[in-house]
């Protein structure tokens, strides 16, 4: 399937938008805010629509340390805080609390990084981040709408085309990402590069259910099929696979099989974790769709983020079987690998080529 066959949620986006334009006032007071909550409370608005309001947010950084050992990356990239796409699950809801806001105010409230591509250039010429792993999209999905009307998320893409030696990762739900398929490929060219699909289930009708204005999942896998067809790593995650709703054995292959039929390199899955944030809007929505799981997830999250680890062993156990049935890897292939190891003894310096 070639990148132009790919049905677009989304309308091709202009350049980023100029946060030096003038804007209505600021929606609240900073008296008695310090911090990330006060620059969200002064952040002026710039736009509302869909349901949501659209706030440039003052940046000091673009890329962000991240030191935890459980996680294959060492620096973050989230162009945005909040994510219109309103998945049920989704654990970020927590970082609005850092804004004195609620978590339900995720999907509703969406901060903009402005300025986002000068701070992305002046932070990739950091030593620091020479070939270090850098993710972009881990906790808020820089394709969601607010993508066409801003731009945040093409303008770090354009400095990161202009550099060599980096590594890095993006991971979406959204077939957007093929507005940028040629930004993709240049850095591709000069650094380790490949997409994330996020697929949590492949049937369409639970799919809006639990992420109300993401691509449907025939989108998304159209999308991986696009991204290699246009010579770009692209695997999918099941991420998180949810207890009695996207667990089945049958459910699961049929995700797998779709993924190795559109070209995906490998297939990863992660049980559902559950932060207390999300949780206030999870069980409400368990409630009144799915009641009779109601109960068994208050048992397993009501005190813990986790469900019980023989369960989360049977699913790694049922998800390494398929993998191994449909001929598919747990992560981006060796070459994406061994190309962010020579990246890491590279100096990062602007590419003299156009």
């Amino acid at each position: 399937m070639a990148a132009s066959a790919v049905a677009y949620l989304f309308p091709i986006v202009p350049p980023q938008r100029d946060a030096r334009q003038p804007s209505p006032s600021p929606p609240e007071a900073t008296a008695n805010r310090t911090g990330i909550a006060r620059l969200a409370a002064s952040s002026p608005l710039a736009d509302a629509k869909r349901g949501a309001e659209y706030f440039l947010l003052p940046a000091r950084s673009i890329l962000n340390r991240c030191d935890s050992e459980r996680v294959p990356f060492t620096w973050t990239v989230n162009p945005y805080r909040g994510c219109e796409f309103g998945c049920r699950y989704c654990y970020a809801r927590y970082t609005h609390e850092y804004m004195d806001l609620d978590g339900a105010d995720f999907e509703r409230k969406i901060f903009v990084k402005q300025d986002a591509g000068p701070l992305a250039a002046r932070d990739l010429l950091s030593c620091a981040v020479r070939g270090e792993p850098i993710a972009i999209g881990t906790a808020t999905d820089p394709y969601q709408p607010a993508e066409r009307e801003f731009g945040a998320t093409r303008a770090i893409l354009e400095e990161m085309a202009k550099l060599e030696g980096l590594s890095v990762s993006i991971t979406t739900k959204s077939n957007q990402v093929m507005r940028d398929v040629d930004l993709l490929q240049r850095i591709a060219a000069r650094s380790a590069l490949h997409v994330n699909l996020t697929v949590t289930t492949h049937r369409p009708r639970l799919a809006r259910l639990l992420e109300p204005l993401a691509p449907r999942p025939d989108l998304r896998l159209a999308t991986v099929h696009a991204l290699r067809d246009a010579g770009i790593a692209a695997g999918v995650l099941a991420m998180p696979v949810l207890p009695g709703l996207t667990d089945r054995e049958q459910d699961l292959e049929a995700l797998i099989s779709k993924a190795r039929d559109a070209g995906a390199q490998w297939f990863a899955a992660n049980v559902l974790f559950l932060m207390p944030s999300a949780r206030e809007q999870f069980f409400p929505f368990l409630e009144e769709k799915f009641p009779r799981l109601t109960r068994q997830y208050r048992e397993w999250y009501e005190r813990t983020g986790y469900a019980p680890e023989s369960y989360r062993q049977e699913i790694r156990k049922r998800v390494a079987a398929l993998r191994t049935k449909y001929g598919l890897a747990a992560g981006p292939p060796a070459s994406t690998a061994a190309q962010s190891q020579r990246s890491s003894q590279m100096i990062l310096f602007p590419s003299a080529s156009p």
